[in-house]
């Protein structure tokens, strides 16, 4: 995974093509890049996110933001009883409460690679 100004890029291996291309991950917009080397494939990769911005800037539109900050959830009445119970107990809001629990069970899996 690669990170650039708020913006995430996977890499893929084209063995056959014997290069490196990735696409930004969380816009609806396509928007790829390819490289013969890793370090090749990042610059691409930051210079596809600067040309999509310019873009953008240019269309006078916004660029696709690839995280809102919003995330629709649903689950079970008997689910959502347990965590309005640990929330409460928490003294925190529902909101603030799985912020806080999602973001640490995110972090222990990224950290654990």
């Amino acid at each position: 995974m690669l990170t650039y100004k708020g913006y995430i890029g996977c890499l893929e291996i084209d063995e056959t093509a014997g290069i490196i291309f990735g696409r930004i991950l969380g816009i609806q917009d396509v928007v790829t890049f390819k490289g013969e080397t890793v370090a090749e494939a990042k610059q691409a990769f930051q210079d596809s996110v600067d040309d999509y911005l310019a873009f953008c800037q240019e269309l006078e539109q916004s660029p696709d933001k690839p995280f809102s900050g919003k995330l629709p959830f649903r689950t079970t009445p008997e689910h959502h009883r347990k965590v309005y119970i640990a929330a409460t107990k928490a003294g925190k809001s529902i909101n603030a409460w799985m912020d806080q629990v999602l973001a640490h069970a995110a972090d222990e899996v990224i950290n654990s690679h």
